[in-house]
């Protein structure tokens, strides 16, 4: 199975920005999402990537704005960028990866919690008002 290593997250004022790691163990999948949940509250999608085609990404509404998604294929790592950040935003951020068609990826499931099948650790993210 993919092992999935998260680092970056932390602490920061309202405003500020984070980058967040997601470093795989080996290439077996081929797509990698986002996630974040936040006391109390259901986990949800941040961002997306298809790693073979960059350009498709995915970003949820709340973030679209604000969020960058990146790789870097020489470290076999995804970034999530985070700028402009918001108490909202506060939350343990996780990343996860799957095998996925594009058949798959155009039917709109890149935020389908269930369908992935490694998961990062999750590092915490806390914005201070």
């Amino acid at each position: 199975q993919e092992q999935l290593v998260q680092s970056g997250g932390g602490s920061v004022q309202a405003g500020g920005s984070l980058r967040l790691s997601c470093e795989a163990s080996r290439i077996t999948y081929n797509f990698v999402g986002w996630f974040r949940q936040a006391p109390g509250k259901e986990r949800e999608g941040v961002a997306a990537i298809f790693t073979p085609r960059t350009d498709t990404k995915f970003y949820a509404d709340s973030v679209k704005d604000r969020f960058g998604i990146t790789q870097d294929n020489a470290k076999n790592t995804v970034y999530l960028h985070l700028h402009s950040l918001k108490s909202d935003d506060t939350a343990t951020y996780y990343c996860a990866a799957r095998d996925a068609s594009w058949a798959w990826i155009a039917g709109g499931n890149w935020n389908r919690i269930g369908d992935y099948g490694a998961w990062g650790q999750g590092t915490q993210v806390t914005v201070s008002a």
